[in-house]
């Protein structure tokens, strides 16, 4: 079993940044490729960004390309998100995942932070 608990959310105005992290336990981290994910009230969740094991390669969905970057300490089992340039429909719970394999469908799940970007 692999733990995530994600940190770092909260109110910010348009125009604002913000940095989610997300520690994991149990399990080996830097075995496990990691992912952010967001649903905003009323939509389904949809996949924000990726990194591999390594660190090496990512991933973003093109409505955060630029503005948020993803990142991760294997010394620290931390995954980040630095999101910058905020928006209002950033406005989202955002989720941290866990799986063995880049781009598959994630298995293990946070609880999910919200994150409110007011205009």
């Amino acid at each position: 079993q692999v733990q995530l608990v994600e940190s770092g959310g909260g109110l910010v105005q348009a125009g604002g940044s913000l940095r989610l992290s997300c520690a994991a336990s149990g399990r080996t981290f830097s075995n496990y490729a990691m992912g952010w994910f967001r649903q905003a009230p009323g939509k389904e969740r949809e996949f924000v960004a990726e990194i591999t094991q390594t660190g090496g390669r990512t991933h973003y969905a093109e409505s955060v390309k630029g503005r948020f970057t993803i990142s991760r300490d294997n010394a620290k089992n931390t995954v980040y998100l630095q999101m910058n340039s905020l928006k209002p429909e950033d406005t989202a719970v955002y989720y941290c995942a866990a799986d063995d394999t880049y781009s598959a469908s994630y298995y293990y799940w946070g609880q999910g932070i919200q994150v409110t970007v007011s205009s």
